[in-house]
């Protein structure tokens, strides 16, 4: 029986930490689905279809990864894939707590469903999206934090409120 996984998120940019999770998460799993979800409760930058594009740039070559968008469910999602795990990252004990809730909510929800979490590594416990696009959105240089194309696009969709 295959090990499949659902790393969902929003990936509003996708950041090297998420690829670190990304990476390290394929080598657990026999596949790894990396579902790009559209959150009603956020305002999302870059489109659902940017970020797509973004997270199949950043794992092309990668057999066992494919990308997605998400509509709905996490769990529901995880059904119609056949996947039995959730990858969840953590970098700090103020992830735990939302994640931990998410997992038990989720367990409840589909307790076939086992949620792994990963911790981020230390060159990127301290990257967010959030951050990512304030940096950006403020001149800063953000290349040491996200892939190259997606430098190009905040440059391209942010304009430095500082100038």
């Amino acid at each position: 029986m295959q090990r499949v996984a659902v790393y969902p998120g929003t990936f509003d940019p996708v950041t090297l930490g998420h690829a670190d999770v990304i990476q390290r998460g394929a080598t657990l799993f026999d596949r790894l689905i990396v579902a790009v979800a559209t959150n009603p409760a956020k305002q999302s930058l870059f489109s659902i279809q940017d970020r797509v594009e973004f997270l199949q740039k950043q794992t092309s070559g990668m057999v066992k990864v494919e990308v997605c968008h998400m509509d709905g469910l996490l769990v529901d999602f995880a059904v119609q894939h056949n996947a039995g795990f959730i990858l969840r990252g953590l970098r700090a004990v103020s992830d735990f707590e939302y994640e931990f809730q998410m997992a038990a909510m989720n367990r409840k929800l589909n307790a076939h469903l086992e949620t792994v979490f990963l911790m981020s590594g230390e060159s990127t416990t301290f990257i967010s999206s959030r951050l990512i696009k304030e940096i950006a959105s403020m001149g800063g240089d953000v290349s040491p934090f996200v892939p190259p194309w997606v430098v190009a696009a905040l440059h391209q969709r942010l304009t430095p409120r500082n100038g």
